[in-house]
């Protein structure tokens, strides 16, 4: 089956985000069927903020890497395209994902759908709708974005930022394509989300900030207490270096 048919099929698709080789690694090797990237996690590892402040062409490096460490697809978070759309598609593209999401932000922005979708026919499209996550619009202003993405090329429809059961519903059954929401604590569980009809599931940078989280606990017990709980880690040494051993 293929990652577009996945939408279509089972299941949702459950997506807990990657942000560099190692955490693709580990993610595909707890199950996950495919890599999604998260652009604030990518964004960290490379040492910049999230908002668009990658390079294109370190964000497609980083694609590069998570793909060579996997055996699943991989779909790769643009942001908004980083100032060229097209030319940041075709190198995510060429660096071997199969899929993109592209954000809008306060305002709608079809033209960056269209400038995707007019790269590569086969790349699953998800377009990404602001609207909760910025609070610049309720239901009917995503569901007129929805419209205008899916008639610009989007497969897919991605609305970050509701958690309520209700709206979720709605969306989904105004929606003329696979819904994907971003979960994370206080959010329905994922049977839950798949009894409401959503298609795809994914955390954005909820792992990456955990994992770094650990990294500044850690660090600041060793500096401070002179003691080391925080790096009692469930993985060891072994544990991890057998996950790169192809």
């Amino acid at each position: 089956m293929t990652f577009r048919e996945r939408h279509f099929s089972g299941t949702p698709l459950v997506l807990p985000n990657a942000w560099d080789a190692a955490s693709a690694r580990i993610i595909e090797r707890a199950g996950a069927e495919a890599i999604a990237t998260t652009s604030a996690g990518v964004a960290w590892s490379l040492g910049v903020p999230d908002g668009d402040r990658l390079d294109a062409d370190d964000a497609a490096a980083a694609v590069a890497r998570i793909v060579r460490a996997v055996d699943v697809p991989v779909t790769a978070d643009i942001e908004s395209g980083y100032g060229d759309v097209a030319r940041t598609v075709r190198l995510v593209r060429d660096a071997g994902a199969v899929g993109i999401n592209v954000e809008d932000g306060p305002t709608a922005a079809p033209e960056r759908i269209a400038a995707a979708r007019a790269v590569d026919a086969d790349l699953f499209v998800n377009a990404r709708i602001d609207t909760f996550l910025l609070s610049a619009g309720g239901v009917d202003e995503t569901i007129a974005r929805a419209k205008a993405y899916v008639d610009a090329g989007a497969d897919g429809v991605f609305v970050p930022g509701v958690y309520e059961p209700e709206v979720i519903a709605e969306l989904v059954s105004r929606i003329a394509a696979p819904v994907n929401v971003m979960a994370g604590v206080g959010a329905p569980s994922v049977k839950e989300l798949a009894e409401l009809g959503v298609r795809r599931v994914s955390v954005g940078p909820a792992i990456a900030a955990a994992a770094y989280s650990l990294v500044a606990a850690a660090s600041s017990e060793i500096l401070t207490a002179g003691t080391y709980d925080k790096t009692d880690a469930a993985l060891t040494f072994g544990d991890l270096n057998a996950y790169f051993a192809h």
